[in-house]
């Protein structure tokens, strides 16, 4: 299943996340999926803690990763800003 969110976090000023669930017995595996720039994110969950809770936790760590891909292009063009 995928699932689109939208809200503010990407770089862009905006973002749309895509979701993919699958249960695997007794725990939920969740991919979130910036469709800008390809870039993925894998967690596993108990599912009693809600979808809602669940997709905000796999953005949080998708928006962590793309901010740290951001923070490593600016430095390697010589930028090293913070982003």
């Amino acid at each position: 299943m995928v699932f689109r969110h939208t809200g503010g976090g990407h770089p862009s000023g905006s973002m749309e996340v895509l979701f993919e669930f699958q249960h695997l017995g007794h725990i939920l595996r969740v991919v979130a999926i910036d469709p800008v720039t390809a870039t993925e994110v894998t967690m596993i969950a108990d599912p009693k803690h809600g979808r809602e809770t669940i997709k905000r936790l796999a953005a949080r760590k998708l928006q962590y990763v793309l901010r740290k891909k951001a923070a490593k292009a600016a430095k390697k063009d010589g930028l090293d800003k913070l982003v």
